[in-house]
């Protein structure tokens, strides 16, 4: 049986694991800031409250973390659950500043991510993080190759990408779609069927994408230029 104090801990700890506190969880993942403050925990008249399945399910998504991750958030034991944790995430979890490293040319290529968009398989390299990162599972680095980026992003500059993470208008972000094609660009709009993309490029034109045609959206955290 699950407890209520485990499920809280468990999102207490997946938080911790982001550097958020938990109004900083709720807002990342398009809550009320307050859903997971301590005295929401409790109603006035002492009855235990629990976080909705819809919450969980969004706080999931927004930290890209898997339902075996959070389950082993909640063991009863921390340090039994940390270790538990860590082993779930993926193989290429940040660890001493490095991360995985691609070129984008490669990223096109069948098994390099898995269906989340997050690294997978062999063949990657790896680069310092050349910033003090959060540590966020998953986040790895794609090098620019050629000049369709420009002025932007030039040849040989490093995006460090957070797949799962939220996107929101204006954002910058590395679009896969289903036929390989690998893309930065800003978004412009998301609808329930589309995305609109504006190019980095002025002399590439912007583009428009069934989202049924798009494998995976994830947004540009930090360049080195």
């Amino acid at each position: 049986m699950l407890s209520h104090n485990q499920i809280w801990e468990a999102l207490d700890r997946l938080a911790e694991r982001h550097e958020l506190t938990p109004s900083g969880l709720a807002r990342r993942a398009g809550l009320d800031p307050t859903s997971f403050n301590k005295s929401k925990r409790l109603s006035a008249d002492g009855r235990l409250r629990w976080p909705s399945t819809e919450s969980i399910a969004k706080v999931l998504d927004a930290t890209g973390a898997s339902m075996e991750q959070f389950l082993a958030f909640m063991r009863a034991d921390a340090g039994s659950s940390e270790q538990q944790a860590r082993q779930q995430e993926n193989a290429f979890q940040p660890q001493g500043g490095s991360i995985p490293l691609l070129g984008f040319a490669q990223a096109g290529a069948g098994g390099f991510f898995d269906d989340g968009g997050f690294p997978a398989g062999q063949g990657w390299d790896v680069v310092e993080f050349p910033a003090t990162p959060a540590r966020k599972a998953g986040v790895y680095a794609l090098e620019v190759q050629g000049e369709s980026m420009m002025p932007l992003y030039r040849d040989g500059d490093v995006l460090i990408v957070e797949p799962g993470a939220q996107v929101r208008r204006n954002d910058r972000v590395v679009v896969r779609t289903n036929e390989g094609e690998v893309m930065a660009k800003v978004l412009l709009r998301q609808s329930p069927r589309s995305i609109e993309l504006m190019s980095l490029n002025p002399e590439h034109p912007n583009r428009t994408l069934e989202l049924s045609d798009v494998d995976w959206i994830a947004r540009i955290i930090w360049a080195s230029q």
